[in-house]
């Protein structure tokens, strides 16, 4: 799961992720870079936590055979009250 604070991405946990999708697939970056249609040196940033564009990560994503998912970050007092309730 990515962190989010004060409503940013925290780039270099996303860069961690990549990573480590990249790698649990076998792919080198050169390889990453060669399905997502990118240079190496843009996987390379994007592993670093560099700010990249949101097409580069569409890309990238795409290429992991993964999807972005937005998920709503707001407490939904409803479901915590269901939940508190089944206790």
């Amino acid at each position: 799961m990515l962190l989010m604070t004060n409503n940013l991405f925290n780039l270099r946990e996303l860069g961690r992720a990549v990573r480590s999708e990249r790698k649990a697939l076998g792919l080198t970056q050169a390889e990453l870079a060669k399905r997502a249609g990118l240079r190496r040196e843009t996987i390379i940033q994007l592993e670093a936590g560099v700010n990249i564009s949101a097409h580069t990560l569409l890309q990238t994503c795409t290429s992991l055979g993964k999807c972005l998912r937005i998920d709503d970050v707001r407490l939904d007092y409803d479901r915590l009250r269901e939940a508190l309730d089944e206790v």
